[in-house]
C-alpha cells in the first residue's frame, strides 16, 4: 500500500462548501472506520485541508477522491502527492 498526503485548497463558493460538508465528513468517517485515511482536518485558517490517505495506488486513490462529495460539488481543488513517511507512529 502507498501513501499519499493530498491537500485540498477550498474554492470561493464557501456558502456551497459548508452545504455539502455534512457529506463529505460523513464520507471521511466512513474512510477512517476502514484504514484508508489515517489524518484529515482543515488548515486553521479554514482556506484548505489535508488528508492522509492509504491506497493501493494513485489509480485507485482517484476513485477514492472522485466519491467524495467535495468532488462532484466542485468545492475544492485536489493535489495528490505520493508520501513516504520515515518516522512516526504509523510507520511499522
Amino acid at each position: 500500500m502507498a501513501r499519499f498526503a493530498v491537500e485540498l485548497v477550498f474554492g470561493p463558493d464557501r456558502e456551497k462548501r459548508l452545504a455539502v460538508r455534512p457529506e463529505h465528513r460523513e464520507y471521511i468517517a466512513s474512510l477512517v472506520e476502514k484504514g484508508v485515511i489515517l489524518a484529515s482536518g482543515p488548515y486553521a485558517d479554514d482556506l484548505g485541508a489535508l488528508i492522509i490517505y492509504e491506497a493501493a495506488d494513485e489509480a485507485s486513490l482517484k476513485e477514492i477522491i472522485a466519491a467524495d462529495p467535495y468532488t462532484p460539488a466542485n468545492v475544492a481543488q485536489w493535489t495528490i502527492r505520493e508520501w513516504n513517511p520515515l518516522m512516526g507512529p504509523w510507520i511499522a
